[in-house]
C-alpha cells in the first residue's frame, strides 16, 4: 500500500514540475490523522516559493484529483504535512494479496539496496580457551538476525565467524593447564574420556588461574609470555596440549551455535576465520606499509593514529608478533579474496569501537576499495541484576548459563499454562520449553537498539505478557487455536462488511509489514521489526477479546478467520527473521 501511494505521490509531483524531490512516506503514529504521511511539501515548498502548509494544499488537491481507488481520504495538517487514509476496500483486497504469500518467506524487493549484492557478515568471534559469554551470545544473536533480514530482501549471505585462537589469552590458558594437569595428576588421554562440559569446565578454570598469576606473579608472567612464543612458532613441546584445547574448545562453540542458529545443518557459519591464519599475512602487510602508513617505534611497529585524530597503536609488538590490529588487516584482506563481497559487516561489542576506527583508517590507506566496503556494527553490553549472577564462572556470566536458566523457567511457565488447559503435550514439552527460554534471550536482546546497554531481566523475558518473546509466541499459539477450530476455510471473495476499529488497525498494520523488514533489513536494526511485531500482537490480541470470530456470519466469519491467519503467519515469519522459533502448541 505504502509503495502505491508513493507511485501517485511521484505522478503528482512530476505533473507539478517537482520530479526531483525524494519522496518519504511513513505509517502516522496516530490513525486520527490518518493511515500514512509524507512531508514532501516542506521540500516542495523551497521550489515552489510558498509555505509548507500551501504546498502542502497544492498537492493535496491534485492527489484528490486523481481520485485513486485505493485513498478515502487526504488531509492537510500544520505546518505542512499531507495526512492519507485508505479505503477500507483496499485493506481488505491487501489482505487476500497478503493471504496468497503467506509460505513466502523472501521478499526479494526491488526497492531493496541489498537485492543481488553479496554480503559477508562476521560475527560471535569467540576466543578458544576462554568462556562463550554474554557478549559472544548476544554477538551471535544480533548477528544471526541481521542475516536474515540481509536474506529476506535479496542479499546473498555468507555467515563468517573469527575466533582468536593464538594470542596472549592462550598462553594464559595454556599455562593454567599445565599447573592443574600437574597439580591433580592428570593426562591429556584421561582429560579426553571426561565430558566435553567438564573438559571446558576445566579451560575456564586453568585461563582464570593464568590471567592471575600473570598478574600476581612476574615468574609466571615470563613463563606465559615464552609459552606465547612457542606457540606461534608452533613448538612440538606445546603444540599437543594447544591442539586438544583448541579442539574441545571449537566443539563446545559449535554445539551452541547449533542451538542459536541452525540446529538441522552441519556448520553454523559458511566459513571459520582463526588469528593463527591471519596473523602471517598481516605481519607481511604491515611490513610492506612501513614508512607510509606504519612507523617503526621503540622495536615496534605501530600506526600513528594521533596524526588522524585518532589513537596510535602497536600492530607489531618489540617480539616481533602480530597484535590483534595486525590480524585484522589480514583477516580483511583474506575475507575478501574468498569471497568477493559488496559488502562486509562485522559485528562486536562497543567497547572495541576506537580500536575499529584505527584499523579501518589504516586499511583506508593500504586498500581503499576495500575499506569502503567494510562496516563495523557495534552493540551494547549486557548486565543482569547482581541477585542473578550467582551461577558465574569466575566473573563471566557464560552464555550456556544465561539460555539454560531461561529455558528452565520457561518450563515452568508452561506448566502453568498447562495446569491452566494449555495445549502443551508431555511429548513435546520439552521442545516447547527449549524455543520458549531461548526465544525469551533472543527477543530481550534485540527489542532494544542495538547500539544501547541491555539489562537482562528474566521475569520480564520469560513473561507471558507484556514485551516479551513468550508472549508473541503465545500469540501464534493463539491463531493457530482459532484456525483448528475453525477446520478449512472456505474460498471467498473479498466480503462488503463494516470494519471494526480492530480489524482496520490490524490490516494498517499487516499492509506495512514488507516496508518494515526493509527498514529493518536496511538500518540493520532488528529491534524496527520487534517492535512493529508487538504492535501486532497487542492490536490481534485486542480484536480477539473484542469480538466473535467462529460464530459470526459467513461471510464475516471467513474474513476473521483469514486475518486471523495472515496475523500469524506474519508473527511466525517475523520471528524467523529474528531467529526465534514460533511453536506450534504452547
Amino acid at each position: 500500500m505504502k509503495q502505491e501511494v508513493e507511485k501517485l505521490l511521484k505522478t503528482v509531483l512530476a505533473e507539478l514540475d517537482l520530479g526531483a524531490l525524494g519522496i518519504i512516506v511513513t505509517p502516522t503514529l496516530d490513525i486520527a490523522h490518518g493511515d500514512y504521511a509524507t512531508n514532501i511539501a516542506f521540500q516542495a515548498a523551497k521550489k515552489l516559493g510558498k509555505s509548507p502548509l500551501e504546498a502542502a494544499e497544492m498537492i493535496c488537491t491534485a492527489l484528490s484529483e486523481k481520485q485513486s481507488p485505493i485513498i478515502e481520504k487526504i488531509e492537510v495538517a500544520k505546518p505542512g504535512f499531507v495526512n492519507i487514509t485508505l479505503k477500507d476496500s483496499a485493506l481488505i483486497k491487501d489482505l487476500s494479496t497478503e493471504h496468497k504469500k503467506l509460505s513466502l518467506m523472501n521478499l526479494g524487493q526491488d526497492t531493496s539496496k541489498f537485492k543481488s549484492k553479496k554480503v559477508m557478515i562476521e560475527f560471535t568471534d569467540p576466543n578458544p580457551f576462554k568462556e562463550f559469554h554474554i557478549g559472544h551470545l548476544y554477538s551471535n544473536i544480533v548477528g544471526e538476525s541481521i542475516s536474515r533480514l540481509q536474506e529476506e530482501v535479496g542479499a546473498e549471505v555468507k555467515r563468517v565467524c573469527y575466533q582468536g585462537d593464538v594470542g596472549l589469552h592462550v598462553a594464559k590458558a595454556l599455562y593454567g593447564l599445565q599447573k592443574k594437569i600437574s597439580a591433580e595428576g592428570l593426562s591429556i588421554s584421561e582429560l579426553e574420556n571426561k565430558s566435553l562440559e567438564d573438559r571446558v569446565k576445566l579451560l575456564g578454570q586453568a585461563y582464570s588461574l593464568g590471567a592471575t598469576s600473570y598478574e600476581d606473579d612476574e615468574k609466571a608472567k615470563a613463563e606465559i609470555i615464552v609459552i606465547n612464543k612457542q606457540v606461534y612458532d608452533k613448538d612440538p613441546g606445546i603444540m599437543p596440549l594447544y591442539e586438544k584445547g583448541r579442539e574441545w574448545s571449537l566443539e563446545y562453540f559449535e554445539q551452541i551455535y547449533k542451538r542459536l542458529m541452525h540446529p538441522k545443518s552441519q556448520k553454523a557459519f559458511t566459513k571459520y576465520y582463526f588469528e593463527s591464519e591471519a596473523a602471517a599475512l598481516g605481519i607481511d602487510i604491515v611490513k610492506q606499509y612501513i614508512d607510509t602508513v606504519f612507523e617503526e617505534s621503540r622495536g615496534a611497529v605501530i600506526f600513528p593514529g594521533e596524526k588522524y585524530g585518532l589513537h596510535s597503536r602497536v600492530f607489531i609488538n618489540s617480539l616481533g608478533l602480530p597484535t590483534y590490529e595486525a590480524k585484522e588487516l589480514g583477516l580483511a584482506i583474506s575475507k575478501h579474496a574468498d569471497y568477493q563481497f559488496d559488502l562486509s559487516i562485522m559485528i562486536t561489542g562497543n567497547e572495541i569501537d576506537a580500536y575499529f576506527k584505527v584499523l579501518l583508517k589504516a586499511l583506508s590507506m593500504i586498500e581503499p576499495e576495500l575499506s569502503a566496503k567494510m562496516k563495523h556494527l557495534s552493540h551494547g553490553m549486557v548486565r543482569l541484576p547482581e541477585g542473578k549472577m550467582s551461577s558465574r564462572t569466575g566473573n563471566v556470566v557464560t552464555g550456556q548459563w544465561l539460555l539454560d536458566e531461561a529455558v528452565r523457567r520457561a518450563d515452568i511457565k508452561i506448566n502453568e499454562v498447562k495446569s491452566e488447559g494449555g495445549r502443551v503435550s508431555d511429548d513435546n514439552k520439552a521442545d516447547v520449553s527449549e524455543m520458549v527460554g531461548v526465544g525469551a534471550v533472543k527477543w530481550a536482546l534485540l527489542r532494544a537498539s542495538i547500539g544501547k546497554d541491555i539489562e537482562f531481566s528474566f521475569d520480564e523475558s520469560v513473561s507471558l505478557e507484556g514485551n516479551s518473546g513468550p508472549y508473541l509466541q503465545y500469540t501464534y499459539v493463539r491463531t493457530r487455536s482459532v484456525l483448528e477450530k475453525a477446520g478449512n476455510l472456505s474460498p471467498q471473495t473479498e466480503p462488503e462488511i463494516k470494519l471494526s476499529a480492530e480489524e482496520r488497525s490490524l490490516l494498517v498494520l499487516l499492509s506495512q509489514y514488507q516496508d518494515i523488514v526493509l527498514e529493518a533489513s536496511e538500518k540493520y536494526s532488528p529491534s524496527t521489526l520487534s517492535t512493529y511485531l508487538f504492535q501486532l500482537a497487542q492490536e490481534f490480541n485486542l480484536f480477539y477479546q473484542k469480538h466473535q470470530i467462529l460464530k459470526e456470519e459467513d461471510g464475516v466469519r471467513e474474513f476473521r478467520l483469514k486475518l486471523t491467519e495472515v496475523v500469524g503467519q506474519t508473527i511466525k515469519n517475523g520471528l524467523y527473521l529474528l531467529g526465534i522459533e514460533a511453536p506450534e502448541r504452547m
